[in-house]
């Protein structure tokens, strides 16, 4: 199987034109999946409340987590092949139209005081398997609708969607259910999925190349290898995906222990403070990236932030101080839209347009595999392991405790520590690895400068 999905990058890759305008094809798509993320956060907010209004069990609540992932990472694969053979703008309407009618579902049953939590589960599973589609393909139509030089700055504003939909939702969420109740919200989120079809159906995005076809579930099989094939042949691309889902792993877990360890020495006030410099600094990256573009070698970019990222976590676990947590969320705030803004374009830019679809939906599977291990792995860390090494009267109490403090919380800042050593400790193992330090030069780019024929 491997020797034909390799047979099948030989016809598919070749030299990928570049789309003739600038900024303005783009900015409609975007503003319209800016505005359906918003809704779909909102959603998420408003449901969230409710479940755990409902159950006031947080074991229920996690389930309904794992329903708003695990679906996504199912169908990923499959996902990443229908987005290469067939029209994407086409698939983007009809994700947003699905993901518009269970939502519309969900409404009715809140609306005749008939929703369960299982409905949110399949709710959050349908959404979950509708973005699965939605984010690779709109990722994919990128490089279709702007040039290259301008892909930096296109992934700063898709960063900026994503910071807005992390901020606002929260914000407005809390007031629209006091105001509107649940089944107002999902009617707004419904009238942004309007919004974002609209915007798609007045597009021009011109249509790649479809793969070779061949029948069966055996030929499909090798279509959706033929993504992780290609990365696979190239190191430098391959070891950028794997230290991308290394530093997801190490922000997830902080993202995980954020809430326990600032309140572990602070009220829900001081916690809420703190949290929000994560969504001041994602905007402030994101507006960087947006009118920046990021540097001219995107790799460094990449780098840069597992740098940050390191020495910002070993900050997050010195003390427990909400000013020196806050101040550290809100840089690694600052330079996550700088890491995606670089890495995806390396990949837009390096990967034919006929083969992104798998290509994208491999790096999400990888990605979104990385988050629900770092949500497994954070508690047995923090409540069996480093947890008791810094209680009154632990193994480490009189020597690590004498810097970090001991009891309550102490565990997972030593954690956080131990989390940024290592995030520095992979971040310096990549800049030492050639064929990744030099992926901006050793792989080609597949975008040459002339005009796409409409289709």
């Amino acid at each position: 199987m491997m020797e034909q999905a390799q047979e099948t990058l030989r016809e598919t890759v070749t030299a990928s034109p570049e789309p003739r305008g600038g900024m303005a094809a783009f900015v409609p798509v975007w503003l319209g999946q800016v505005c359906s993320l918003v809704g779909s956060s909102l959603t998420g907010f408003a449901l969230s409340v409710w479940v755990y209004g409902q159950s006031g069990s947080v074991t229920q609540f996690s389930v309904v987590i794992l329903f708003t992932m695990l679906p996504g990472i199912l169908v990923s694969p499959l996902a990443g092949t229908l987005i290469d053979r067939f029209d994407r703008r086409t698939l983007m309407i009809l994700s947003n139209v699905w993901a518009a009618l269970w939502t519309a579902g969900a409404a009715a049953l809140f609306a005749l005081d008939s929703l369960r939590l299982w409905h949110v589960c399949v709710l959050a599973g349908a959404i979950s398997a509708s973005s699965a589609v939605m984010s690779p393909a709109f990722t994919a139509s990128v490089s279709k609708l702007v040039k290259k030089r301008h892909l930096g700055r296109a992934s700063g504003m898709m960063q900026f969607g994503e910071a807005a939909a992390q901020t606002l939702a929260p914000l407005l969420g809390g007031f629209l259910v006091l105001t509107v109740n649940i089944s107002g919200v999902m009617l707004i989120d419904i009238v942004t999925y309007a919004f974002a079809v609209t915007t798609l159906l007045f597009a021009r995005i011109p249509r790649a190349a479809a793969p070779p076809q061949a029948g069966g579930a055996a030929g499909l099989l090798r279509e959706a290898a033929a993504g992780w094939t290609y990365l696979g042949g190239r190191p430098g691309l391959f070891l950028l995906l794997l230290f991308f889902a290394a530093t997801n792993f190490t922000i997830s877990l902080s993202n995980v222990l954020l809430t326990p360890l600032v309140l572990s020495f602070a009220d829900a006030a001081v916690y809420g403070t703190v949290a929000s410099a994560l969504g001041a600094g994602l905007f402030a990256g994101s507006v960087l990236m947006g009118v920046w573009g990021g540097p001219k070698r995107r790799v460094y970019g990449v780098l840069s932030y597992g740098l940050v990222l390191g020495l910002m976590l070993i900050l997050e676990g010195l003390r427990p101080s909400a000013a020196l947590i806050g101040a550290a969320v809100f840089v690694i705030g600052c330079f996550i839209p700088v890491a995606n803004g670089c890495f995806t374009p390396i990949l837009q830019s390096k990967t034919p347009h006929e083969l992104q679809g798998r290509v994208f939906a491999a790096v999400r599977l990888v990605v979104w595999c990385s988050v629900p291990a770092a949500y497994l792995a954070a508690g047995p860390l923090a409540d069996r392991v480093f947890g008791p090494l810094l209680d009154a009267g632990g193994p480490l109490a009189g020597s690590v405790g004498q810097v970090l403090g001991v009891g309550r919380g102490r565990g997972i800042g030593l954690l956080l520590i131990v989390a940024g050593v290592v995030t520095l400790a992979v971040t310096a193992r990549a800049y030492l690895h050639p064929r990744m330090r030099d992926v901006d030069d050793e792989v080609p780019d597949v975008l040459v400068e002339k005009a796409v024929a409409e289709v």
